[in-house]
């Protein structure tokens, strides 16, 4: 699978720019704010349907416009597919697969995967749990496609439970049939995410070790540390024995909505004890033992964005990671960096074909092959 054509018009700060892709490598080359990253969430929305950097729509149209437009040319077994989102002030969002319009954005999610390795994906280590549940489930989601269906009902249906234990609590009154109404499919559905969670997790863990060592040297012990209380418990008798904090907060105490991976180094969690150079190339290890479940259990490599990876790694270390397009591990790849000289070194040490692609305040100025 690779992307062969791209066309942003009025996103960010790009007005009407056009790229055709040939090469596996794909560099964008400019100085900070003249677009780079933007080409990179323009992949990303006809991927995922949304930003990776800003999840709110109307906020990505370009300055003084009411809406953009994204347009993309994917080749998959043989065929070529196109995805187009519409980003509209007046009419709202629509995603397009070969003309077609979608009637869920959730149906789209996983027919062309990709991983994102960006500066902002710190987050996962310094923010709350929801933000690694989401590296979960979007991880998930790329490769079985039923699970995102599964999760939205979860979420709808815990949404529901709250509000029911809300109506309870300002009605003054209880009413346990209703209540087993919610719990039992809440239940039900809780225990497939929280199995397809464990399973991910467990298989992503060896592939995430063996990266960790190929770049970082593997110094040190690292572990991804599934905590879910549904772990070695029935939740049947977790929601009975929180009955009465859920019923006097109006708020679902336990569940898999309070799950979260500590990220850990020598036995202790990274954020605590981890260099700013180990928790990078923690991340990069995760991204791309991410990349590879992907893969293996698709049978197709997703799309490689690599946002700024020079400030994250050092040159030799970003030649090997370059290196292994060439051993046949990884498929197309988009690469930032703001320096034409350093790019073109490293991609010449490792002797693959690449293009670069000089950006200068939203427009492309040249192209190198």
């Amino acid at each position: 699978m690779h992307l062969k054509e791209l066309q942003l018009r009025q996103f960010k700060n790009h007005k009407d720019s056009k790229f055709s892709f040939n090469e596996q490598i794909i560099c964008f080359v400019g100085n900070n704010g003249a677009g780079k990253t933007n080409i990179l969430d323009a992949i990303h929305y006809l991927s995922q349907t949304k930003s990776y950097f800003n999840h709110i729509d109307s906020q990505n149209i370009q300055f003084d416009k009411d809406y953009f437009m994204l347009k993309g040319i994917f080749k998959k077994d043989e065929n070529d597919d196109e995805i187009q989102c519409n980003i509209s002030i007046e009419k709202g969002k629509s995603i397009k697969y070969n003309q077609k319009k979608y009637k869920r954005f959730s149906e789209h999610i996983g027919k062309f995967p990709i991983v994102i390795i960006s500066p902002t994906d710190s987050n996962l280590i310094l923010e709350g749990s929801d933000v690694r549940r989401k590296y979960l489930d979007s991880s998930i989601a790329q490769y079985k496609r039923s699970y995102l269906q599964i999760l939205i009902q979860h979420n709808k249906t815990l949404k529901q439970r709250n509000s029911l234990l809300k109506q309870f609590s300002e009605g003054n009154y209880f009413d346990q049939i209703t209540l087993d109404a919610f719990d039992t499919p809440l239940r039900e559905l809780a225990n497939i995410i929280h199995t397809e969670r464990t399973e991910f997790l467990k298989n992503l863990v060896p592939v995430f070790n063996k990266y960790y060592t190929d770049i970082s040297g593997g110094k040190e012990k690292v572990d991804l540390n599934f905590k879910s209380q549904l772990t070695n418990q029935d939740y049947k008798q977790l929601l009975k024995e929180s009955l009465y904090q859920d019923r006097a907060s109006n708020y679902t105490q336990y569940g898999i909505h309070k799950d979260d991976i500590i990220f850990e180094m020598n036995d202790h969690p990274i954020k605590k004890i981890g260099s700013q150079g180990q928790q990078k190339s923690f991340l990069i290890a995760l991204k791309l033992a991410q990349f590879e479940f992907i893969k293996k259990q698709t049978g197709f490599k997703p799309i490689l964005l690599l946002d700024d990876i020079f400030d994250k790694l050092d040159d030799q270390r970003v030649l090997k990671l370059i290196t292994l397009v060439n051993e046949n591990v990884f498929g197309q790849v988009f690469i930032t960096d703001t320096h034409k000289e350093r790019i073109n070194n490293i991609l010449n040490k490792a002797q693959i074909p690449y293009n670069i692609f000089f950006i200068e305040n939203g427009k492309l100025v040249n192209e190198k092959r």
